[in-house]
């Protein structure tokens, strides 16, 4: 008896919640940890689930904007990377913590 097929598509709407998911993940991230490092990795998961659900809407409607702006959007986040890791790699070297509450000094 052969196996019954399953569906080769997945639906528009799971990679909208998968990305909604991803994305309340990092705002809570965002919000609630105190380690630069953890906040940084979070904003950049809600970056991520922009793209996810640019991604799922272009391929919905059948145009290249959305994954075309997915490139943009991550040049931007490689940008980011750079010049948030030498921050933070700068604010070690000098304070010894990437604690967000020992930085209150950058405010002055």
């Amino acid at each position: 008896m052969p196996l019954p097929s399953l569906p080769t598509t997945v639906a528009a709407e799971a990679y909208l919640i998968l990305s909604a998911v991803l994305f309340v993940i990092g705002v809570l991230g965002f919000l609630i940890r105190k380690n630069a490092l953890t906040v940084f990795m979070s904003v950049e998961l809600m970056l991520n689930a922009v793209n996810l659900s640019f991604v799922a809407f272009a391929r919905q409607l059948g145009h290249f904007d959305g994954q075309i702006f997915v490139f943009f959007v991550m040049a931007v986040a490689a940008a980011e990377v750079a010049v948030g890791l030498a921050i933070i790699v700068d604010i070690f070297r000098s304070r010894h913590s990437v604690d967000i509450d020992d930085v209150s000094w950058l405010r002055g």
